[in-house]
């Protein structure tokens, strides 16, 4: 028997839905509010959550990030078109206007529990239960989990592994997987940040060297290449290595040896390259800033690894794991993420990726003096001084003149709508044209004020919204 969870602050609305999906065979739980559902329930225990979206608190919306893999259906009696598409882009798995009649509920239900129920068996085909998780990776996003697929591929046969990504993204997660992973566990894993050494070491640093071979080289030293031995090299910000250095690592993977700096022999090494950038190599390669042999000789098979903001529902489980992390590493309870921090940490374009959610959860946790994290404590707002200046010249409740003066038109008679749908149509209309300090200064109001009037009104940025950052 399928389980679903009505989340709907009118009773009356509540409890005729309830008596339909049990009519119909479904088992049914109820709730008043977000808040409410995510105190008495489990949501990953559901098939199916069924939630208004304009509910006391924080909107229905918020569901869709906190019920992980469960699938949320939104109902709302703002039945427009633009309102389903901003469901949707956010994750909805589908869409409902009120009111509603009992068949086409019911169809709306069905309809989504057989779009998960082959979802999932298609995904175990592809990918398999053993193989939707990496060792030390959090995420079951559709990218992830299709980067784990690979891994678990590529890992066993040997093959040089070029991990392309963003800073802050984790590409030594994916180097030390491939290295688990692979026959050579049982040997090191050698790693070294190209970037991190300066050009005058690098060389000797990599490949060794002989005593006497440079200035200060006291005795003979055996470089990072010949430790790897038997095992796996990483070499991440590969595309900061000298060219000098870069014509000896070809040698290292054409002929398997490798020549310390002062010697006249060479020894045989047996090492794995998996190399990371967060560069265009290819594009290096050709401008003449990369030897074009060695980046054909690493690229034999390039993983991508997604930014953060592309991993949808998983940043939600980075953060809370970080809370984990951090409570217990500072002695705290446990806390928890209040519905406004939910929403920051999900909308945020977290340019700095996991290592940068990393430090905004560390820094929360250690200046949290109650039991939930505010979205104030993450400190990640973009552009301050815009919003001081905002916050300086304008008031912080909405007023006719203010947005009347600031956008130029007033909404048309005709349409007879008030003040607070004017505002709602605007935010609506534009948001994924003007960044949230465009929005706030258009409106008259600050960017405090603009997020504040999302709340109440339940309207969250969309994952298409443009970004304030330059």
């Amino acid at each position: 028997m399928n389980k679903i969870l009505i989340v709907e602050d009118e009773a009356i609305i509540r409890t005729a839905l309830r008596k339909l999906l049990v009519r119909n065979k479904y088992e049914v739980c109820e709730a008043g509010s977000v808040k409410e559902a995510t105190t008495k329930y489990n949501l990953n225990n559901f098939d199916l959550v069924v939630s208004d979206l304009r509910l006391p608190g924080a909107p229905g919306t918020d569901l869709i990030t906190l019920a992980g893999d469960t699938p949320v259906l939104i109902m709302t009696s703002y039945a427009s078109l633009r309102s389903a598409v901003d469901s949707m882009r956010m994750g909805a798995i589908d869409y409902i206007a009120k009111p509603f009649d009992h068949d086409e509920m019911l169809t709306a239900v069905k309809r989504v529990i057989i779009k998960r129920d082959k979802a999932a068996a298609t995904q175990k085909a592809l990918i398999g239960e053993n193989q939707t998780q990496i060792e030390g990776m959090i995420g079951t996003s559709p990218v992830m989990k299709e980067l784990y697929a690979k891994i678990h591929k590529v890992a066993p046969t040997g093959a040089t592994v070029l991990i392309n990504g963003e800073t802050g993204t984790g590409k030594e997660l994916v180097a030390k997987a491939l290295h688990t992973e692979s026959p050579r566990k049982s040997a090191a894993i050698i790693s070294v940040n190209c970037a991190a050494i300066p050009d005058t070491l690098i060389e000797a640093e990599l490949f060794g060297h002989e005593k006497g071979a440079f200035t200060g080289a006291a005795s003979t030293r055996e470089g990072l290449v010949a430790a790897a031995d038997g095992g796996t090299l990483f070499l991440d910000e590969i595309g900061e290595l000298p060219l000098e250095a870069q014509a000896r690592l070809l040698r290292v993977l054409q002929e398997g040896e490798v020549r310390p700096l002062g010697s006249v022999e060479s020894h045989k090494v047996d090492v794995r390259l998996v190399a990371a950038t967060h560069r265009d190599l290819g594009k290096l390669a050709k401008e003449g800033l990369f030897r074009e042999d060695l980046y054909f000789r690493i690229n034999v098979v390039q993983l991508k690894l997604p930014p953060l903001r592309e991993r949808g529902k998983d940043i939600l489980s980075l953060a809370e794991t970080f809370v984990r992390r951090y409570c217990h590493q500072v002695g705290k309870a446990l806390l928890t993420l209040s519905p406004e921090a939910v929403q920051v940490v999900t909308t945020y374009r977290w340019p700095g990726n996991i290592r940068e959610l990393e430090n905004a959860i560390q820094r929360a946790v250690i200046l949290c003096d109650g039991d939930q994290i505010d979205h104030t404590l993450l400190d990640i707002e973009l552009d301050k001084e815009s919003e001081q200046k905002a916050e300086n010249s304008n008031p912080h409740l909405l007023n006719e003149q203010s947005i009347g003066d600031n956008i130029g038109s007033h909404p048309d008679p005709q349409e007879d709508l008030s003040l607070i749908d004017y505002f709602q149509r605007f935010v609506l209309e534009h948001q994924d044209t003007m960044s949230e300090t465009e929005l706030a200064r258009k409106l008259g109001v600050s960017r405090k004020c603009l997020w504040e009037r999302r709340q109440r009104l339940g309207i969250p940025r969309t994952r298409g919204a443009k970004s304030s950052e330059k």
